[in-house]
């Protein structure tokens, strides 16, 4: 079994904003594959999939970015998984917009949800797919560019980018961090260019 989360913010004006990328990729992952109905648990919303011969749940928690990890906790302990299962997903202003990176450990590099949930679980050896979203232009506020909906230049290339994000999530669980990290953490695919 597989534990995927997605980071990101409860409620509608949150919807397609920087911070809720991780609530993307969960939704294609949850179409792709044909997904359960969503059920609140966790505090969280939750639904499993299956990837190959792999059972994955799927985690999206709703008690906003910084509190992630309670969330996180809750689901590793009920279902009694290494961290070597588990993945989160999130957005990443260190990275170019549309650039994947995927890491087996490593530190939350300022983002809240993820480093929360290194404190919740008391480790930072589990696996995380970073999702850039650049840097705040001029001397924008991060936490305002952060909650801002992507831009119309941008929405076409993120649309691609969280498709890309979901096919680096299914190698991860098919295919170990090894592969998907080798195949995905690749310079990102110019516009038009095909994935």
């Amino acid at each position: 079994m597989k534990i995927v989360v997605g980071l990101g913010n409860p409620g509608k004006k949150y919807v397609g904003t920087r911070h809720n990328i991780g609530f993307d990729v969960l939704a294609v992952l949850a179409q792709r594959f044909s997904a359960d109905r969503w059920k609140s648990s966790f505090e969280a919303e939750v639904t499993e999939i299956q990837i190959g011969s792999e059972r994955v749940v799927l985690v999206a928690p709703q008690t906003f970015m910084n509190l992630s990890g309670r969330s996180v906790r809750a689901v590793v302990n009920f279902y009694k998984v290494s961290h070597s299962e588990l993945l989160l997903v999130h957005d990443d202003m260190n990275l170019p917009t549309g650039r994947l990176r995927l890491r087996g450990t490593g530190s939350a590099g300022g983002q809240k949800g993820l480093q929360n949930t290194i404190d919740q679980l008391g480790t930072s050896d589990f696996a995380r797919l970073r999702v850039g979203v650049g840097r705040p232009p001029g001397k924008m506020d991060a936490a305002n560019y952060v909650l801002q909906k992507f831009s119309k230049s941008e929405f076409s290339k993120m649309e691609h980018c969280v498709e890309r994000a979901a096919s680096a999530v299914e190698c991860w669980v098919q295919d170990g961090v090894e592969k998907a990290m080798n195949e995905f953490n690749q310079t990102a695919p110019e516009d038009g260019e095909s994935l």
